[in-house]
């Protein structure tokens, strides 16, 4: 479970965040909602502890990550929107790496990446360096990195981009699974019909704060079951 209460943070005159927060639960996909520059990636930042808040309170399954950051990474696993694999290493090294970094034993370590490679279908470029790999290819090698220690929490920032129709229904697949297995799953995205595919709950955020927080039936209602629609409504209504 992700909890957020109260988050600000400004870089210097500019407030990007200025009042978020929200719960996001085990066994769900919470959506991560708002046009550019409505703080977001702001907001996952400094849930998933690359930034700092100037104040509020974060916790992960309970861990203070302000306090406690170590322990509440090691809760979390992160699919950013920029994956930054190591272009020179293999799809195999990239997963190894980073399942290393996070402490897992030899053998542990062998097995989870084995799984993840099969499971995301990646078999086929396993030996491959990253630099050569399609988009399709680096973002499921860069989520396998994100999944190999097994984290209870799962942030995904934009996840479909740059990602074909067959990439597409298998990242739905795998976030419905992570939903399935009990993982709680942060989900940004702008694409409306992926959101209405696979997310629980919605939190809207436009000038820096939250303006919805709805399941999507509540958040259509009114809009004839239209989700982009009330989006835009609930975005306009949040502006100052």
């Amino acid at each position: 479970m992700i909890e957020a209460r109260g988050l600000r943070k400004s870089f210097g005159p500019v407030a990007a965040v200025t009042d978020v927060g929200f719960t996001a639960g085990d066994r769900a996909v919470t959506g991560l909602l708002g046009p550019n520059g409505a703080g977001k990636s702001t907001t996952l930042r400094m849930i998933y502890t690359v930034l700092r808040p100037d104040a509020g309170r974060i916790a992960i399954d309970g861990v203070d990550a302000l306090t406690e950051a170590e322990a509440a990474r090691r809760r979390i696993g992160v699919l950013s929107a920029q994956p930054g694999l190591y272009r020179e290493l293999s799809v195999r090294e990239n997963i190894r790496y980073f399942g290393a970094l996070h402490g897992l034993g030899r053998a542990e370590l062998a097995q989870r990446v084995e799984e993840l490679i099969e499971q995301l279908g990646l078999a086929d470029c396993a030996l491959r360096r990253a630099g050569t790999l399609s988009q399709g290819q680096r973002v499921k090698t860069a989520l396998a990195r994100a999944l190999v220690h097994s984290p209870q929490n799962v942030l995904l920032d934009e996840p479909t981009n740059g990602l074909d129709v067959p990439a597409i229904r298998t990242l739905r697949e795998i976030i419905l699974a992570l939903k399935a297995a009990g993982k709680c799953v942060l989900f940004s995205s702008h694409v409306m019909q992926e959101v209405g595919a696979v997310c629980d709950r919605l939190v809207v955020i436009a000038q820096g704060r939250v303006v919805a927080d709805a399941t999507p039936a509540e958040l259509a209602a009114g809009h004839d079951g239209r989700l982009e629609d009330a989006f835009v409504a609930a975005v306009g209504a949040g502006s100052p």
